[in-house]
């Protein structure tokens, strides 16, 4: 039985199992699946039941389970015990040592994450991004569509930048309620998040101070860019730091790209 407290919904649908299965290319239907003698290692993050495990370690290579639930633990040991390559952690994504887990593989992580806490365990994958190739996350719609936004649209913010910097997100396909037992109050989607993202060309010395910086100017989000920087720089200052981009003094946080957030930091901070 679910437990509303730790937002559990399981993936009750076998065809929609089967076709996450193939879009992250554990399915032997896959259309490019991946290799046999893969040096990965699979993290699942909230495995449930073992609805999707029983997919990753048919694709060969370990895989850790991690769930916070100690029943549902308990049950995935049994799964242990026909498939010798799962190893499962009875514990709390958050609080995870992920190359500890990793012992010495690159990392691939999937899960059906609960929607109230998407963001903090995204932050905490992204402290691990050297380590990760590949996130693969069932996830609320809307949430999904944030982390994939481009500029100048209305989903576009903080939450987008942050995941861009890091990844590259892709929204998959979205999944209905109803192949939910429970079924969520909401439609989810499949969104996958392939490392590097920009963070890779920036080349930033002080990866928090430019993130920090990010969060101003998002701060406010009807603001003006001037306006929301004026604990870090004058106005005129933040107006000259906008015109050598060709940008306009009006604009807006949420019309930058990432790489033109990291050279307005460099201006206006001069990092």
């Amino acid at each position: 039985m679910a437990r509303q407290r730790l937002g559990q919904h399981f993936l009750a649908d076998l065809d929609w199992r089967e076709q996450i299965a193939r879009a992250i290319r554990v399915s032997p239907h896959s259309t490019v699946p991946l290799p046999r003698d893969d040096q990965h290692c699979w993290i699942e993050i909230g495995a449930g039941n073992g609805e999707m495990t029983r997919h990753l370690l048919a694709a060969g290579g370990p895989v850790t389970a991690i769930e916070l639930d100690p029943k549902l633990a308990s049950r995935l040991e049994h799964l242990a015990k026909e498939f010798p390559e799962l190893t499962v952690v009875t514990g709390d994504i958050l609080k995870s040592d992920l190359p500890a887990v990793a012992s010495g593989r690159r990392i691939r992580l999937c899960g059906n994450l609960p929607y109230y806490i998407t963001s903090p365990i995204l932050h905490h994958l992204f402290a691990y991004a050297w380590l990760i190739d590949e996130m693969h996350f069932v996830i609320q719609t809307e949430v999904a569509q944030r982390l994939a936004a481009e500029p100048g649209t209305r989903d576009y913010g903080y939450l987008s930048v942050v995941t861009q910097f890091y990844t590259r997100p892709e929204l998959v396909f979205e999944i209905p309620r109803e192949a939910f037992t429970p079924p969520p109050e909401v439609t989810s989607a499949l969104v996958t998040l392939r490392l590097p993202g920009e963070r890779a060309k920036l080349g930033l010395k002080d990866e928090p101070r430019f993130l920090n910086f990010v969060k101003l100017c998002f701060s406010q989000k009807r603001k003006t860019l001037v306006n929301n920087l004026k604990s870090l720089a004058k106005p005129e200052k933040s107006r000259a730091a906008l015109a050598s981009l060709s940008l306009r003094p009006d604009a807006r946080a949420e019309q930058l790209t990432v790489a033109q957030l990291a050279a307005l930091h460099a201006l206006v901070e001069g990092s």
